[in-house]
C-alpha cells in the first residue's frame, strides 16, 4: 500500500490562495461598506440620549378658598373642561348678589339723571316764559307811568319781578347745566357709573366661576397635592394635567453631529418601551439655544487650571406624528433612540422664523367671560325700562348651581 505525501510547495500554494480569497472578500466588503457609507450612513446622525418630553399643565387657583371637592386623582384621564377642584363658593355667591343689586340700583339712578335733565329743561322753559311775562308787565307799567296812571311803587314791584324771574331763570339754567354735565355724551350703557357697577358684576361673576377649577386640556392627572378641607391661596399648585397626545422628543446630539442638521429633516425613532419593531416618524422642529451644560443648575467652569475638553451635547426638538402616538402611546421621560437623515443639509442652521400664532391655547375659561357679559346686559335691560314691580330674573353661574356631590371622589368620602 503506497501513500502520497503533500509537498510543501502545494501546501504553500493553497495557503496563499486562501489568503488571497480572504483578502478579496475583505476588499469587497470594504468597498460595499464604503459605498453604503458614502450613499447612506454619512447622511444619518443617531443618538440614544433622547427622551420623551411634553407639557405639564399645572392646576392653580386664581382666588383663595377652602377645598370642598376633588374631581380626579393621579393616573386618571380627564377631558378639557372637566371639573377638577371646587372651592367653597358661599362668599363669592354673596359678593355676586351684592354686585348685581348695585348694578340694578345704578341703572335706575342713571335713568333718573336723564329724566331729571328733561324736567330741568322744562323748568328752564317755564322760567323763560315767566321772565318774558314779567318784562312785558314792566314795559306796560313804564309806558303808563308817564301819564301818571301807575304809581311809582307798582312800577318798582314790576321791576323787582323782572329781576326775580331773571334770577330764577339763571338758577334753573345752572341746575340744568350741572345735571347735563353728568349725562352729556353718554348713553345708559356707557355711563361711567353703570360701567363701574357692571365691572363689579363681571369681577364677582368671574370670582364665583373661579371657585371651580376645570381642566384646561385633556390628559392624565399627575402630582395631586390638594386635600379636602385644605385652605389654598392664589397660585398654589394643586395638581397637574399631562396631555400625552402632545408629546415630543428632546434628542441630545454631540457637537460634530449638528453641522448638517436642519429644521424639517426626517427622523426615525424607536422607544425602549416597544423596541425597534415599532418605529416613529418625526421631523426636526428646532434646536436648543445652548448646550445642556450651559443651562444646568451648576454650569461648568472651564476657566480653571485643570481643564479637560468634553464634547458637549445640544438638545434638538423632534416633533412626532400624532397618529403614531395614538397607536403606541408614550409617556414623559421615556428613553428613545433617534436617527436623523441630514441629507441636503443646506440653508441656515438656526433660521429666525417668528410665529404669529400662539403655540398652545385653551378655550375653557373664555366661556365664563361671555356668560359674565351676558349677565350684565340682562341686568341692564331688566332695569332700563322695566316697571318697579318687575324685578330682574336671577341667574347664577353654572358653577354655583351645581352640587358639590358629583365632584367628590368616592374614595375620599
Amino acid at each position: 500500500m503506497s501513500t502520497q505525501k503533500t509537498t510543501p510547495v502545494s501546501n504553500s500554494t493553497r495557503r496563499w490562495r486562501l489568503l488571497g480569497a480572504l483578502g478579496a472578500v475583505i476588499a469587497l466588503a470594504g468597498t460595499v461598506y464604503g459605498a453604503y457609507w458614502a450613499q447612506v450612513l454619512r447622511y444619518h446622525q443617531s443618538t440614544d440620549d433622547a427622551y420623551v418630553g411634553g407639557n405639564v399643565v399645572q392646576i392653580t387657583p386664581q382666588i383663595s378658598g377652602t377645598v370642598v371637592a376633588i374631581g380626579a386623582d393621579d393616573t386618571q384621564f380627564v377631558k378639557a373642561g372637566q371639573p377638577l377642584v371646587r372651592l367653597d363658593p358661599a362668599d363669592a355667591r354673596v359678593a355676586l348678589d351684592q354686585a348685581e343689586a348695585q348694578l340694578a340700583r345704578t341703572v335706575r339712578d342713571v335713568r333718573n339723571l336723564y329724566a331729571t335733565s328733561s324736567q330741568l329743561e322744562a323748568a328752564v322753559q317755564m322760567r323763560q316764559t315767566e321772565l318774558g311775562g314779567a318784562q312785558r308787565d314792566l314795559a306796560r307799567r313804564e309806558h303808563l307811568a308817564v301819564t301818571g296812571a301807575v304809581s311809582g311803587e307798582e312800577l318798582q314791584h314790576a321791576a323787582d319781578a323782572v329781576k326775580t324771574a331773571q334770577a330764577e331763570l339763571l338758577a334753573a339754567q345752572q341746575q340744568l347745566a350741572a345735571n347735563r354735565a353728568r349725562v352729556d355724551g353718554t348713553t345708559l350703557q356707557d355711563h361711567p357709573q353703570v360701567r363701574d357697577a357692571a365691572a363689579a358684576v363681571r369681577n364677582a361673576y368671574l370670582t364665583l366661576e373661579r371657585t371651580e377649577l376645570a381642566a384646561p386640556v385633556a390628559g392624565f392627572v399627575a402630582r395631586r397635592n390638594v386635600q379636602l378641607g385644605q385652605r389654598v391661596s392664589t397660585g398654589t399648585a394643586l395638581m397637574s394635567v399631562v396631555p400625552l397626545d402632545q408629546v415630543w422628543v428632546d434628542a441630545n446630539f454631540k457637537e460634530p453631529q449638528l453641522a448638517r442638521m436642519r429644521i424639517g429633516q426626517p427622523v426615525i425613532l424607536s422607544a425602549d418601551l416597544y423596541g425597534r419593531h415599532v418605529a416613529y416618524h418625526g421631523t426636526v422642529e428646532g434646536f436648543g439655544a445652548g448646550t445642556g451644560a450651559a443651562f444646568s443648575l451648576l454650569p461648568a467652569q472651564n476657566a480653571t487650571g485643570n481643564w479637560i475638553k468634553i464634547v458637549q451635547r445640544v438638545p434638538v426638538r423632534i416633533a412626532l406624528d400624532p397618529r403614531e402616538i395614538a397607536a403606541h402611546p408614550l409617556q414623559i421621560g421615556l428613553s428613545m433612540k433617534a436617527e436623523v437623515d441630514v441629507k441636503g443639509g443646506d440653508g441656515a442652521r438656526l433660521p429666525q422664523a417668528a410665529s404669529n400664532q400662539p403655540a398652545w391655547t385653551t378655550s375653557v375659561s373664555a366661556e365664563s367671560e361671555h356668560q359674565a357679559e351676558a349677565r350684565v346686559q340682562e341686568i341692564i335691560a331688566a332695569n332700563e325700562s322695566a316697571p318697579a314691580h318687575a324685578p330682574a330674573a336671577k341667574a347664577l353661574p353654572a358653577s354655583a348651581s351645581r352640587s358639590a356631590g358629583p365632584l367628590v371622589a368616592s374614595h375620599l368620602h
